[in-house]
């Protein structure tokens, strides 16, 4: 895998992950109680012996440097790295990023310099595990000019992806975005020819992409200086390359989630709880999920009553009530609270006793979540200070809400406090 370049796309503004990514970049966003978005892509390269690895970014990029400055040093005898490349304005180019491939156009000046034989382009905001070494051997094995990685979709989840059909080598001849009806069903192939037994191609009749592929590396840069004006590669390069290359279709059949949107992310961060067996798991020591090594204490638990939950390290919980839940690191949780179905995401540092004293003193509100106060079905972003007696639970059953003066938003359903935020004592949501 020497011969392997990694291009991680990182740039959206995240907009269907506001208010998580109002002061950061989406991959910076974090993940069960300890990790980042980021640490998925950059981890699955790693264990698949990849490490030229560079992610690109434009928005609220400056979290996400601290994190990958922090994590991922190698050691100066390594050719490794992982390294940040920044929307910037050149003589040529003033513009920033106008999609995934302008992106990777506007650094291929970079990219090109490499003696690597194949491009890897990544999402920043999945949540899978991947060998890509198997992915690369595909792509080799078939000589392909472009592998896109597909997973199988039954026909109720089919036009929520863009979808493509697949003659008997495997090669792409067709491309659908987000079809419906009589169109959608045109789009059916036969998921045997990808190594699906009969039984799961009967359920799973279409394949979608998953926006991750791998390049030749000749035929990125020239699909790239051919077509200046296209400026994504679902929905312009890769169709429009589809006629004159030899671009085939590489079956995932794993557990992989977009996490795209503020549901998606907690019902993903929530189902990490599930037992026996959670449809993903960070337990795996064949193929570790990397990420920032904090040194913290372990977490003490005074008098609590916890179930099916994940806790991060170097929480204090006291006489507290929870469930179906994840906590991050530094979470603090007074007595006789009660966190059901919420996802807490901790805190970026200790507040110091004698701080937390002055605040309830002046009917202040310390950091972490304070006593009696109960959080149901919601996102409790990092460094919130929620006051006593609070209710978070929605009570009202709205759907959507924007309440930033206030410290929170709605979504789906779904309550979420902002980064920063204090919610003030005896307050109702």
């Amino acid at each position: 895998m020497k011969q392997v370049l990694a291009i991680i796309l990182g740039g959206g503004a995240g907009t269907r992950l506001y208010p998580l990514t109002k002061l950061r970049a989406k991959p910076a966003v974090p993940l069960a109680g300890k990790y980042r978005l980021i640490d998925i892509p950059v981890s699955n390269c790693i264990n698949s012996d990849i490490y030229k690895i560079y992610v690109l970014t434009q928005f609220n990029s400056a979290s996400l440097n601290r994190h990958i400055s922090r994590t991922y040093n190698f050691s100066g005898f390594h050719e490794g790295f992982v390294e940040i490349l920044a929307a910037q304005q050149t003589p040529e180019n003033p513009n920033w990023f106008q999609g995934t491939a302008d992106a990777v156009r506007q650094y291929a000046w970079l990219f090109d310099e490499f003696d690597v034989d194949e491009y890897l382009i990544l999402s920043g905001d999945h949540l899978y595990r991947m060998d890509y070494t198997e992915f690369i051997q595909r792509h080799r094995e078939t000589n392909a000019d472009i592998t896109i990685s597909v997973i199988p979709i039954d026909e109720k989840r089919a036009s929520d992806f863009g979808l493509m059909k697949i003659d008997d080598s495997g090669r792409v001849v067709d491309f659908s975005e987000k079809p419906k009806g009589e169109a959608l069903k045109q789009m059916q192939v036969d998921t045997t020819t990808l190594g699906l037994s009969p039984e799961e191609a009967k359920q799973s009749p279409y394949i979608a992409s998953m926006g991750i592929y791998v390049f030749k590396k000749d035929v990125l840069m020239n699909v790239l200086k051919r077509s200046p004006e296209q400026t994504d590669f679902g929905k312009e390069i890769i169709p429009a390359s589809s006629k004159e290359y030899n671009v085939q279709a590489y079956l995932f059949n794993g557990y992989w989630e977009d996490i795209g949107t503020i549901e998606a992310f907690y019902d993903a961060n929530l189902a990490l709880t599930q037992q026996p067996q959670p449809p993903f798991s960070f337990y795996d020591e064949q193929a570790p999920i990397y990420t920032r090594g904090r040194y913290l204490p372990p977490t003490k638990l005074l008098d609590c009553h916890i179930t099916e939950s994940m806790i991060g390290e170097g929480c204090i919980l006291k006489n507290c009530t929870i469930h179906h839940s994840v906590l991050g690191i530094r979470t603090r949780v007074e007595s006789g609270s009660t966190i059901q179905d919420a996802l807490i995401m901790g805190a970026d540092f200790y507040q110091p006793y004698a701080e937390r004293q002055e605040n309830c003193d002046r009917k202040g509100v310390p950091l972490g979540i304070g006593a009696n106060t109960t959080i149901r079905r919601a996102i409790i972003d990092k460094n919130a200070c929620i006051g006593c007696d609070v209710q978070i639970i929605n009570k009202d059953r709205v759907e959507e809400a924007e309440r930033e003066s206030q410290g929170f938003y709605i979504r789906n359903g779904i309550v979420v406090v902002l980064k920063n935020a204090t919610i003030p004592d005896g307050t109702i949501i």
